[in-house]
C-alpha cells in the first residue's frame, strides 16, 4: 500500500511540475547578466517555435538560421607562446553563426555584424522568416530576435530550446560552426 501510495505522489509531483515551473515575464528591454537563466515562454512580435517546427522549417528551407551563441576567443594576458586552440562550436546545419550578438548592449563591431548578416540572409528574399536561436535557457536569442524586430526586419521566429533541443528532437546531427565576420 506504502508503494502505491509512493508512486501515486510521484506521479502527481510530474503532473504538477510544469504548473510549478518558474514563469518568466517578459522585460521592458534587454536581458543581461546571468545570460543563462529562465526565459520568457513569449516574444513580443516574434513567434515562439519548438524543436518539430525547427527541424520542418530547417528541411523546407524556406527560413533563416541564425544562431548567435558567444564565441570564445583566445584569453588576454595569456603568456607568450602559450598555445591556445579555439574551442569548436556545433550548430544547426544550414545556420549562420553571428556570434556575439545577443549581447543586453552591442559594440559597434556586434551591431554591424547583426546587421550586415542580417541583410545578407535577406538579400534575395526580404519576406524570408528569421530563426533565432542559441542554447535552452539562453537570452543572448532572445536579445537578438528582440533587437531584429525593433530593426524592422519581420517573420522573426524564436527558436529558444536551440541546438541543444534540436538534437534531443532527433534532427540532423549538428555540424561544426564557422565564425561569420560579415
Amino acid at each position: 500500500m506504502i508503494r502505491v501510495l509512493a508512486l501515486l505522489l510521484a506521479v502527481a509531483v510530474a503532473v504538477a511540475a510544469p504548473a510549478l515551473a518558474e514563469t518568466v515575464p517578459e522585460p521592458d528591454t534587454y536581458r543581461g547578466e546571468p545570460y543563462r537563466a529562465s526565459v520568457p515562454a513569449t516574444l513580443a512580435g516574434a513567434e515562439v517555435i519548438d524543436a518539430r517546427t525547427a527541424i520542418a522549417l530547417n528541411d523546407e528551407g524556406r527560413a533563416a538560421f541564425i544562431d548567435v551563441l558567444p564565441r570564445k576567443t583566445r584569453p588576454e594576458g595569456l603568456p607568450e607562446g602559450t598555445i591556445w586552440h579555439e574551442q569548436l562550436h556545433l550548430t544547426i546545419p544550414g545556420s549562420v553563426w553571428l556570434w556575439n550578438t545577443g549581447y543586453e548592449a552591442l559594440s559597434e563591431p556586434e551591431e554591424i555584424r547583426l546587421r550586415t548578416g542580417l541583410d545578407r540572409l535577406r538579400r534575395d528574399d526580404p519576406q524570408r522568416p528569421l530563426v533565432f536561436f542559441c542554447r535552452p535557457d539562453c537570452w543572448m536569442s532572445w536579445n537578438a530576435a528582440r533587437r531584429a524586430i525593433e530593426w524592422g526586419y519581420q517573420p522573426i521566429l524564436w527558436f529558444p530550446g536551440g541546438a541543444d533541443s534540436w538534437a534531443e528532437a532527433g534532427g540532423p546531427p549538428l555540424v561544426t560552426a564557422e565564425p561569420v565576420s560579415p
